[in-house]
């Protein structure tokens, strides 16, 4: 389960930042490939991972 925790934190981390210290100035880099694709991507696979983790049988 720990590695899905780890790999939805890593998913919110780098969807976060990418903002503008001036609200007049557009910031493009909020629409590149790591936020847009990738950092959701590994928040759905780390969901994925503890789904997978919470219905495991442990006893075989």
């Amino acid at each position: 389960m720990f590695i899905g925790i780890a790999f939805i934190a890593v998913g919110f981390i780098m969807m976060s930042g990418g903002g503008s210290d001036d609200p007049a100035v557009f910031n493009e880099a909020m629409y590149n490939f790591q936020r847009i694709r990738l950092a959701p991507t590994l928040v759905i696979i780390g969901l994925g991972i503890e789904i997978y983790a919470i219905l495991l049988n442990p006893q075989k």
